[in-house]
């Protein structure tokens, strides 16, 4: 390849303001990459508590165990984990103080659900910004194409005979704006699409749990209830 259509020389050529959206768009696609790393590992960990949690959960352990079990992990509560914890704290903390059932269950709905919500925004961090990254990146790279095919269009007003040569460099270092906006743009569309499937798949399942895990209270607090199973 010709030395003077190198890539890099190709961007050292460029003007500043396509210097710049160059600039913005590498660094675009480098925090994406880091948030999109992250990423996977929070749902894989999402996953692996779940499915640790749903089979201790449904083995027929004392509810009472479990809370225990679960509040003495060092770990951080997560998923499941937060839900059962908050709805039964509030359900045993409410079930001391009221007689009233239907008073202790809708308290102990009302913090799943709050815990719930929780989890919701902790699996969709930084989403946002990879849609952002996604839908705008694609633009910030033509804008800079753009303008950078207006300068390589206007220098040719001090050239006497226009060739292909002379045009060259100019649109090729502009095209690579685009390039880099596409570069940017796709990991983060697909990423963005793959993280949201799994982010409403675990909620999903989050809370199918709580609607379970709030029949087994209903039962427990008419005097029903024993283990998880009862």
């Amino acid at each position: 390849m010709d030395s003077e259509l190198s890539v890099w020389h190709l961007i050292a050529q460029a003007g500043p303001l396509v210097q710049l959206v160059m600039l913005l768009l590498v660094l675009a696609s480098v925090i994406s990459w880091a948030l999109i790393f992250q990423r996977v590992q929070v749902f894989r960990k999402a996953k692996r508590s779940q499915l640790a949690f749903e089979e201790k959960f449904w083995s027929g352990m004392d509810l009472g165990q479990l809370y225990r079990e679960v509040n003495a992990n060092p770990t951080p509560y997560s998923g499941m984990e937060s839900v059962f914890r908050a709805g039964f704290r509030e359900f045993s903390r409410l079930r001391q103080q009221s007689r009233d059932a239907d008073a202790v269950m809708e308290g102990a709905q009302r913090a799943m659900r709050v815990a719930f919500s929780r989890e919701q925004e902790r699996l969709e961090t930084h989403l946002p910004f990879l849609a952002t990254v996604g839908s705008t990146s694609p633009y910030v790279g033509l804008f800079g194409t753009v303008w950078g095919i207006m300068n390589s269009f206007r220098g040719l007003a001090t050239v006497q005979q226009a060739t292909l040569a002379t045009v060259a460099p100019g649109i090729s270092e502009a095209l690579i704006a685009t390039a880099m906006g596409l570069f940017a743009a796709i990991p983060a569309v697909i990423a963005y699409n793959r993280f949201s499937a799994m982010s409403d798949a675990l909620l999903k399942n989050y809370e199918t749990f709580a609607e379970e895990f709030s029949s087994i209270l209903h039962r427990r607090v008419h005097g029903n209830g024993g283990g998880a199973q009862g």
